[in-house]
Parts: structure tokens; sequence; C-alpha cells
């Protein structure tokens, strides 16, 4: 039997081929046998990679062109009405990824509490499922053709109809043995390519707190794909959290295996006992998918002896936690981190070499450099936990004499103050906050990277972005402007920029969805500002207009779930010390006259649990760092929050101890029916509701808008409304922000 496995690896490039690709190919640059091209190199690399860093067992069907979710729907012929016209394959995929001329794109939403988003399948009643096997069986010959026999990634029929929606009212698991039919005939097929094929079937949605009646499909659904055929063993895995509930069903059916997480799901120790009495092999996630600190060797060996105690040695297979998905590739091209920092660091490939070495050191097959390799690691995490890189003692005195944790006044009074000094209109019209990153700014920003640029030659550059961005804001008609951002290469990574505590990689990428990549922070050390962050854009944007320009903040929550964080503190201290450094920005702002300042948290919801028995303190700890993070602001100064892909009906009343004075949601793909929890809890504050979707290229209509605008007065007052697209803009092009915009506002001037 294999001694190690990874659950998935990357699939964008090590240095973002793929993006690049697809990007070529929508523009009309390339063709899409192109693209097709830059694919199959990424797949031998990721293949390869996996089997010289001693890899056993290596998925196939873990890539992507766009998301698993999207390419479950093709698998199983789940295509909505409005792509079903579309005859070519490939346009047919990315109208659902992205929209096109005629029809809106699916909607995203956050694996579970990840940073990517993935495609949301969306079904009806008499839906009629049918199996396209192409992908699944093309990869895992292909694999084969390189010598590798890898095991087939899946996403279960459980999961895949938990995490979909109806668009008729109807229950989604009525069509549970429709679907269950057509994974059958795709395990029929499976069956036939080998001797013995391994399907991972990823059933994350156990790792939720899940209802009974979902419960009671694990049976019906593992029993049925058991008994296709004998060729083929399953591997049942979840992952971010424990699955105890699902556990205990599944070691009831003919499974090969259960795959569970021991880094997020503590509590799977807990099901110990009951799978050691089956005959299930445990796949035990000890290698963290998700974080990119080094792995403590000398620990994980002590936890997977610690199971072996209860599973025997020979069912035990050392695994990572989740798929590498969330991670950066390869520290190889990481030359300018802090070689303390870096040493601390373990990407995706660091990663292979990390589960090899436990998985040498637990089943004690150490080879000759084995050895060497188990005292530098020991070396590495102990460096770091000494080291004064980390440790403030002044940022740590002032968490423990914090005395003013709120800002002054209720809301009834701030309101009343803020609407007679800024004097915006009903359903008042803003963005919010970024504007295009052109090409041109991309390269001007490289070049001052690069040193192809002097310092002033950048910051007149920047100037005239924002001169030009709010020109156009002007002359759209637009009620409370924004300065566009330019000088943001990213909501986080500006801001770590400028802070203590945190470095960064230059390649460090991961997928967000589609070609869709973001470079997160390392957040590794005591936080701390030294300087105003935002001032200086902030006032020279104030200065070319007598509206109101937004101060853009990003609040502590976001900052922390977008980021790589430090395991040596709790979180809540991390926030605490962002917070403090936020709430010093704020009063350097509105003491220069800025009267609007943002505090975006639009991560907020993607860190909560999955279990309810954790909310409560997350909740407590994310509100208080975001009341620390306003407690500076003045009454008359109003805070604005934004937050994305929310569904709020679960944390309404967290929103509420927010006690942000306006929050902006996303609810394009919605109607109104996400602000509907709104009205039903009387919610005071002031709303705005994004009109139109910034993740599609499409134009929306001025009638468009003006229908999802009468949506939302069906639920809110005009006067409790402001009028905005439902993100930032910096991922669009011009030419389609501008007319969107005017559409915007002349649909608002209708309703007025």
């Amino acid at each position: 039997m294999s001694k190690n496995l990874v659950v998935g690896y990357p699939r964008i490039g090590e240095h973002r081929e793929l993006k690049f690709a697809l990007e070529s190919f929508w523009s009309g640059k390339s063709s899409f046998q192109a693209v097709e091209g830059v694919a199959k190199n990424l797949r031998a690399k990721a293949w390869t990679t996996q089997k010289n860093a001693g890899v056993e067992l290596i998925s196939s069907n873990d890539f992507s062109y766009y998301d698993q979710m999207l390419d479950t729907m093709l698998l199983v012929g789940a295509i909505p009405n409005r792509f079903k016209s579309i005859q070519d394959k490939t346009q047919k995929y990315f109208a659902m990824a992205r929209g096109f001329e005629n029809g809106v794109a699916m909607a995203m939403r956050k694996w579970f509490n990840t940073n990517y988003h993935y495609i949301i399948p969306e079904l009806t009643r008499d839906e009629a499922f049918e199996l396209n096997s192409t992908k699944v069986i093309n990869e895992y010959r292909e694999a084969a053709t390189l010598g590798i026999k890898t095991k087939i990634n899946l996403i279960s029929p459980i999961t895949f109809l938990a995490l979909g929606v109806t668009t008729d009212g109807s229950d989604q698991f009525l069509l549970f043995d429709k679907l269950l039919k057509v994974y059958g005939e795709l395990f029929a097929e499976i069956g036939k390519l080998d001797d013995e094929v391994i399907v991972q079937l990823d059933d994350p949605i156990f790792a939720t707190d899940v209802d009974p009646k979902l419960l009671s499909l694990i049976k019906p659904c593992y029993e049925k794909l058991s008994n296709v055929s004998k060729n083929i063993k399953i591997i049942a895995t979840t992952y971010f959290e424990h699955s105890n509930e699902a556990t205990k069903v599944l070691i009831h059916t003919p499974i090969w295996g259960l795959g569970l997480d021991f880094v997020a799901g503590v509590k799977n120790i807990e099901s110990l006992e009951e799978i050691a009495k089956s005959d299930k092999v445990l796949a035990a996630g000890v290698i963290n998918g998700r974080n990119v600190w080094k792995n403590d060797i000398i620990k994980t060996k002590e936890l997977l002896e610690k199971i072996s105690t209860i599973i025997p040695k020979e069912r035990l297979i050392v695994s990572t936690s989740c798929s590498l998905l969330h991670v950066p590739y390869s520290l190889a091209n990481e030359n300018k981190l802090d070689n303390t920092i870096k040493d601390s660091l373990s990407f995706a490939n660091e990663k292979l070499n990390e589960l090899t070495l436990v998985s040498h050191v637990f089943f004690n097959t150490l080879n000759d450099d084995d050895g060497e390799l188990l005292q530098k690691n020991s070396a590495s995490i102990h460096r770091l936990k000494n080291s004064k890189l980390i440790h403030d003692e002044a940022v740590q005195n002032r968490v423990k004499n914090i005395t003013k944790r709120t800002r002054d006044g209720e809301f009834e009074e701030r309101i009343a103050m803020q609407r007679a000094k800024l004097a915006y209109p009903n359903l008042a019209t803003t963005t919010i906050g970024s504007f295009p990153q052109t090409p041109e700014l991309r390269m001007a920003r490289k070049e001052f990277k690069n040193g192809g640029i002097s310092h002033e030659e950048y910051e007149e550059f920047i100037k005239n972005y924002i001169r030009e961005t709010i020109a156009i804001q002007e002359r759209i008609g637009l009620d409370v402007l924004v300065h566009g951002e330019p000088e943001r290469n990213d909501m986080v990574e500006y801001f770590g920029e400028l802070l203590h505590g945190f470095a960064f990689s230059s390649n460090g990428w991961v997928q967000s969805y589609g070609a869709r990549c973001v470079k997160p922070p390392l957040l590794y050390g005591d936080v701390s500002r030294e300087v105003p962050m935002t001032l200086q854009w902030i006032l020279f944007a104030q200065s070319l207009t007598s509206k109101i320009v937004k101060g853009m903040l990003t609040g502590p929550v976001t900052m922390i779930n977008w980021s790589f964080v430090r395991e040596d503190i709790p979180r809540s201290e991390v926030a605490t010390q962002i917070a403090l450094a936020l709430a010093d920005e704020i009063n350097d702002l509105q003491s220069n006259g800025i009267k609007i300042i943002q505090v975006d948290e639009a991560a907020f919801k993607e860190g909560y649990p999955l279990r309810d028995e954790n909310r409560v303190s997350y909740e407590k700890w994310a509100v208080d760092s975001f009341k620390l993070s306003v407690s500076s602001a003045y009454k008359e100064t109003q805070i604005h929050t934004h937050m994305c892909y929310s569904e709020f009906n679960d944390i309404i009343h967290t929103i509420e101890d927010m006690d942000a004075d306006v929050i902006t949601i996303e609810t394009a793909k919605s109607g109104n029916s996400l602000l509907k929890i709104f009205k039903k809890v009387g919610y005071t504050k002031e709303v705005g509701p994004g009109v139109y979707d910034i993740h599609s290229p499409r134009i929306p209509t001025v009638d468009e808008i003006k229908t999802q605008i009468a949506l939302l007065l069906e639920v809110l007052p005009k006067e409790q409304l402001w009028i905005n697209p439902d993100c930032g803009l910096k991922t669009r092009k011009w030419e389609e922000v501008i007319p969107s915009l005017e559409n915007m506002v002349k649909a608002v001037a209708s309703f007025r």
C-alpha cells in the first residue's frame, strides 16, 4: 500500500502560465489550442514534480481551466438553460464562468472558508443529467503515458448538490437518484481503465454542521458507487474541519478508505476508535495545505504516532490536510525574502518534500539524507520562534493597555450629524473603491519597483491616473467619489508593505478564481504603523474636486483572512495589532478633512469557522477588531464597510454589531433576496447593494439596473439605500467600466 498522498495540486502554473494563456485567448490574441498546449505542459509538470518528490498517490482531474465545480457541471450535464443554445463546448464553458452577450455569468461563492471561489451549480426539478466523461478519462490516460498511475479526484454528488441552488424553488436533493445514476455510469467507465483505480471522492460538505437528511445520503451514495466495479477503490475525503458525524456512517459502507484533515479538523481524532473497528484505510492529513509555514516534523511524527496507537500503521497513509491549491507553488523563485523568514516557509513543492520526509520518519524508512533534513527542520522552527523579527515589545504593551475600543455616539445620533454635514442625496451613487488596473499602470509599477523610473516619475504617473479617474467620475455624475487606488497592487498587500510584521513573496501566487490570482502577504510578526499609509493620495484626490472623496482602508479581518498568518499567537491578537494601526490611520484622515472612510471587510464571512461551536469566538474577535479600528472616528465621520460574496441570513446580527454607518454588499446576481434579511431584522443603518456584477465583462443596460433598483426598493426605503456596483472595478477595463457606471447613474436618475 502507498505510504503518502497529496489531496490535490495547484494548477495555475508556477509562473501563472495558465492565467496568461487564458487571458490571451479571451482577448482574441491566441487560439484555445494554445491554451490546451499550456495546460498539457502544466499537468505533465505537476505529475512529474510530485513523482520526483516521492509522492506515491498523485491526483488526476484536479486540473481545471476555471473551476472544479464548473467542470463537474459539464461532467454531469448540469447546464443552465441560458447556455444550452451555445454549440461550441469551449464557448459554453467560459460563458457559464464569465457571462456572454445575452446572459449573465453563473454566480460564485467562496469555497467553504477559503479565498478560492467556486461557481454555484444552478439546478431545476426537471434537471436532465447526462454524462460527459471525456476530461476525467483523458487526464488519467494522459498521466499514464508519462508512466504515472494516478488516483482520480471527483467532487462527490452529495457535496455537488449541497453547494448548488435551484432556480425554481425545488429541493435539489430530490435530484439525488438521477445524479447518482450518472455517477454510476462514470464509475463504470473508470473501472475499465485499469485493474485497480483509486477514486478520491471529495465530500467537504461533511466538515460543516450538516442536516441529518444529508447524512442519510451517504450510505446509498457510497454503497452504489463502491459496487459499480471491483476495480475501483474509493477514498472518501473531507477537509477544513472534522467530519465525525459522516465518518460514523462512512465506515459502514464498502469504501476503501477515509481522508481526514487533522490540521484544521483536530476533533477527527475522536473518530479513530470507530475507524479502527472497521477495515478502512486512513489518509491522515497532517501536512497543512492552507498555510505556508514550515511543518514541524517532530510534532507531526508525534501526532501520527498517537494516531497509530489506535489505527495500525499498515492502514495509515500520510497526507496533506487538503489540496495544495491554496498555497503558492515553490520557494525556488524567492530571492528577496529575509533569510530567516524564507527559511521558515514551505510552499506546495516544499510541502511535497515535507510529506515524503514525514512518511519516511513515521514508517522508519529513512534514507541517508533524511537525518540532515530533520536537523535543518528543527533549526528553522527554533530560529523563527525566537527571532527578534517577530516580537515587538512596544506593540505588545500597547495591546495590553488599550483604553478605548469603540467609537463615540449611537448610530441615530451619528447619521443625523453625517447627513446634515455631507448632504448626499437619497440613492446616493458611488463605487466600491478600485478602478481598472490598466496594463500601463501595472507596467509603471513594475518599472518603478525595478528601478526603471524614478520615484518622482512614478508619483506623477499615479497623480495623472487619479486626475483622470476623478474627472471621469465627475463627468458620469457619481455623488461620492473614490481615488481609484492606482498606487495599490492589492488591497491587502499595499497596506502590508507599509506595516511592520508583513513580508512579501515575489512569486507566491495563489488562484482565487479562473485566471484571477492573488499573492497573499506573509504575516509573520507583531504589526505596527510607522507613517500614514493613504493620506497623501486621498488628500490629492480630494484637492481635485468639491465632491466628497472616500478614504479607503482594508480592515483587520480581511488582512488576516487574505494573508498567510503566523501560528504562534491567536488570530484575535494579530487582529488587535492591525486594528490599532488602522485607528491611527483613520485619525490622520479625518484630521485632514476626509469625511467618509471605508474600512473594507471583504473577507469577513469567509473566515467563519465551518462549525457553529467555533463561531461565537470568531465573531467576537472579528467584530471587536473592526470596532477598535474605527474607534478613533468622530461622530460626523461616516464609516463605510464592504463585504463580498456573503449569505447574510446567519450573520445579520453580527453585521449590526459592527456598527458601520453604511455597508455595501454583493447582491447583483440575487435580486433582492439577500437584502430581505435586512428588512426582516429591522436593519436601520444604510446599505449599498450591488446593482450589477463586476466579475463579468458585459455592460449592464439601464433597464437591467432599473429592475435591480426597483427590487431593492421593494425591501428598503430610498433614504436607506446607496447605489453601487457589487465590488471593486480593478479587474475590468475602462471601456466596460465607464458605460456601466453611466447606465447606473441614468437608472438612478429615473427614480429620483
